[in-house]
């Protein structure tokens, strides 16, 4: 009888693991959860197993499979073989997965009270197929038992030294390389294409006209620590948003949806990208900090809670940027003027109502009924659109109102040229919400605007004017 051709589900089948799928997909729905999981991780990795599963809610169809095993998998069963998924995951993730896929004659995985892993793997497939009657694909080291009793052995992206202790185990191993990991991929993972917004840190030194060598050297290790701190904020984001990302056109793309960084790895990823930030941060004083504390905060707060939230989520990405903001002044020691304050709050809610609505005008494109995890439907796409044109007119106005006070009189020597400003100000707003009305807005107009050369013209005439208000 032709042998089984058994299959891992963690790390060979798809390029995640479920322990740690259901851990930040329960997460997102409780903030108990690591709480939770502690608790049942007294009782046994079986245990954990359970609650996390019984809590999380993972799409088996979204997740990312890896194309060169479910090729091998379909040769298999061309050729009249039998097939089966056994796994440490817990056994009703692995039946989903098969019956999803409709690839298995078999699933097998943890049950209550017995964690179906290394030797206990082994002993079960021995028992299900007998010594010898299975062929084993597998990618860690723990397996290494299963492929011992295995009459054929098949790693999958394994480590060379791994490679080489299977062929010991097992002559004849067969070695399947179906995709690398990149160092590009975790840099991706850090979106340092998003630093740019932290560049608001140095706004309260330009403010001011303060351009002191001290005064920027305070500012650049603000921005070098909230970059950090930043991206800790992005991984944790995209670990918390997994479902989402991967049920979105663009998102789905990313380093962990998509598999191409371990889960595992963004965890540990986002506790150094903490440290870091906090060993950069504490020189610059008490009050860096606790701004700093309070951004990490609310966006952990967004990710959770908030951003499911009708309206408050924009209120709170407003919030976030003028964070970056208030970390720039309390790094200075710049006071920061109810003007730009107010400025920053409308002008920010303006950006953040056109991220939804191109999310909105993306979902309306493709038929959906609203942005994915989010509290909006297609029908409100009007009523956004609106929000994001009067909170940008709104900054405006309250720029043309600085423009004419006894403030700026003091700092330019030429203040009716911030009056060009609000008319680049006027046109850029006025522009974004069109073409995001067109679909044309990356889901991130800041990045957008980045790579738009209307609005890098836009940014080189604000600056203009700027500089010509001082000197003229």
């Amino acid at each position: 009888m032709q042998p089984v051709l058994v299959v891992d589900l963690d790390g060979t089948l798809i390029r995640t693991d479920m322990l740690h799928e259901t851990f930040w997909s329960a997460f997102a729905k409780d903030w108990t959860t690591p709480l939770r999981a502690l608790a049942a991780l007294g009782r046994g990795r079986a245990a954990l197993k359970q609650v996390l599963a019984d809590r999380a809610a993972v799409d088996v169809a979204t997740l990312p499979y890896d194309e060169g095993v479910l090729a091998r998998l379909r040769d298999w069963r061309a050729q009249g073989g039998r097939t089966a998924l056994v796994s440490a995951a817990d056994e009703r993730l692995v039946a989903a997965v098969a019956a999803h896929l409709g690839l298995f004659n078999h699933a097998v995985g943890t049950t209550a009270g017995h964690n179906l892993k290394g030797e206990a793997k082994a002993a079960r497939l021995v028992e299900l197929f007998g010594t010898d009657g299975f062929h084993y694909m597998g990618d860690a080291e723990v397996d290494l038992p299963v492929w011992r009793a295995a009459g054929a052995a098949i790693t999958v992206n394994a480590p060379p030294d791994l490679q080489h202790r299977v062929t010991q185990a097992v002559p004849g191993a067969e070695h399947l390389r179906t995709f690398t990991r990149s160092g590009r991929d975790y840099l991706r993972a850090l979106r340092p294409h998003q630093w740019l917004k932290n560049l608001l840190v140095f706004v309260p030194m330009l403010a001011a006209h303060d351009l002191t060598p001290f005064t920027a050297l305070y500012a650049l290790t603000a921005f070098v620590a909230f970059s950090l701190i930043a991206s800790s904020v992005y991984v944790l984001n995209d670990l918390l948003d997994l479902g989402a990302d991967r049920a979105h056109p663009r998102k789905c793309r990313r380093p962990f949806a998509s598999g191409a960084v371990p889960v595992a790895h963004g965890t540990a990823m986002a506790a150094l990208l903490i440290g870091a930030g906090i060993v950069l941060a504490a020189p610059l004083g008490m009050g860096f900090v606790i701004v700093m504390a309070g951004y990490f905060g609310m966006t952990l707060a967004y990710s959770l809670y908030l951003k499911r939230r009708l309206v408050v989520d924009i209120c709170a990405l407003s919030t976030l940027y003028t964070f970056r903001i208030l970390a720039g002044g309390a790094a200075t020691a710049l006071p920061i003027s109810v003007w730009l304050l107010a400025f920053s709050v409308f002008f920010f809610f303006a950006l953040a109502a056109v991220k939804r609505q191109a999310e909105l005008v993306d979902s309306a494109a493709a038929g959906g009924l609203g942005a994915h995890g989010r509290g909006y439907r297609v029908e409100d796409l009007p009523l956004v659109s609106m929000m994001a044109i009067a909170a940008g007119y709104v900054s405006v106005l309250v720029m043309a109102l600085y423009a004419s006070s006894d403030e700026v009189t003091r700092l330019y020597s030429a203040p009716h040229m911030l009056w060009g400003i609000c008319l680049v100000l006027l046109y850029w707003l006025s522009r974004m919400v069109m073409l995001t009305h067109r679909g044309r807005m990356h889901d991130d107009p800041v990045v957008f605007a980045v790579m738009d050369p209307v609005s890098r013209s836009c940014v080189i005439m604000v600056l203009a004017l700027g500089i010509a208000g001082s000197l003229l």
